[in-house]
């Protein structure tokens, strides 16, 4: 009896793997598949069928915006039960981000969705993107039980599996240019492909839904020992912003300032939300600890656990675009939508 081969879906959106430099203009530039399937003979020898899809023009990640998510989740959510599973060629400066807003648009996701890229272009005698491309299409065809393996969304890179909403960009230097400091990996690929079925996300929803909006109007501030307070005021009320990211010391503290807690305490009256996330990597909030973090939980700053900053950002834009009052976005923000939080 044969064996029906899954079909992959590989989507190249641009970045570094499909990249050439360009003399005369200088840098690196987006090209379309052909260069990158000239440069990997051996996608044509992988027990699998794979359809290339261009989403939109190649670009740099640099250069991704919201609609160019919503492209790609449509994409994925018009295919969703036809094709058996999803490899999103991307650039490596913004995969973080770009992972994190799939897992929130496409949730009761039940095929795999996998990132991944290259710290060198496909075209280099050492690249690291052969193998990267290779191994997300083995990992997204594989199946357990007639089902899909991983059924989210994730990054592949450098022999790793990660989440795609717990992932952070390290190096640019390094191959292994990816940790996630909150989150075991998937999975990771040595003689064989090894998954950590423990760790692995299974859809709370029933069917999958779409939610392409997003509002971009998040406003992130860094806090620094010395910050003035002129720098709150100057931000005022500024009617285009929706959502404040508060990049807090360690545990969730800051400098207990009055014009800080007052600047607070006047978006959120606003209808402003305001979070606050841990500038340090690793590790979850606990904003009572201390006074000064006490001081932020008391005025009613939303505590974002152990969220990256890139999915922090990602998700208020998600739940910007779904929620129309600040109670709404609340709502939003407190589900655990697809792993981003360790419970």
């Amino acid at each position: 009896m044969l064996t029906k081969r899954p079909l992959i879906h590989l989507m190249y959106t641009g970045g570094t793997i499909g990249s050439v430099e360009l003399p005369l203009e200088g840098g690196l530039h987006p090209i379309n598949f052909e260069h990158l399937h000239q440069h990997i003979p051996e996608l044509g020898r992988l027990d699998v069928d794979i359809e290339v899809v261009s989403v939109g023009e190649p670009k740099d990640s640099s250069d991704m915006r919201p609609a160019d998510w919503a492209a790609m989740g449509r994409h994925i959510y018009t295919h969703h039960e036809s094709v058996d599973g999803f490899v999103v060629l991307h650039g490596t400066d913004t995969m973080a981000y770009t992972a994190s807003a799939l897992s929130f648009m496409l949730q009761g996701l039940r095929k795999p969705v996998v990132l991944t890229g290259s710290q060198l272009p496909i075209g280099k005698i050492r690249t690291d993107g052969k193998e990267n491309v290779l191994s997300a299409i083995e990992v997204a065809a594989t199946q357990h039980d007639g089902a899909p393996m991983l059924q989210e969304v994730a990054v592949y890179f450098e022999y790793k599996l990660f989440r795609g909403n717990r992932i952070r960009k390290y190096s640019t230097e390094h191959f292994h240019a990816y940790v996630s400091p909150n989150y075991p990996v998937l999975a990771e690929a040595g003689v064989d492909i090894q998954f950590n079925l423990a760790a692995l996300w299974r859809p709370k929803m029933e069917e999958l839904q779409f939610f392409p909006d997003m509002d971009a109007a998040v406003l992130p501030l860094r806090l620094f020992p010395g910050i003035p307070a002129s720098i709150f005021e100057h931000w005022g009320l500024n009617q285009q912003v929706r959502a404040v990211v508060l990049e807090t010391f360690g545990f969730g503290n800051a400098p207990f300032d009055v014009g800080l807690m007052e600047q607070i305490r006047r978006w959120l009256q606003a209808g402003v939300f305001v979070m606050q996330i841990s500038q340090c990597w690793h590790g979850s909030l606990l904003p009572g600890k201390y006074k000064t973090g006490k001081a932020m939980q008391d005025l009613g700053v939303f505590n974002g656990r152990d969220l990256s900053f890139e999915a922090a950002m990602v998700k208020c834009m998600h739940a910007l675009g779904q929620a129309a009052d600040l109670e709404g976005v609340q709502r939003i923000m407190q589900r655990n939508l697809s792993g981003e939080y360790s419970e």
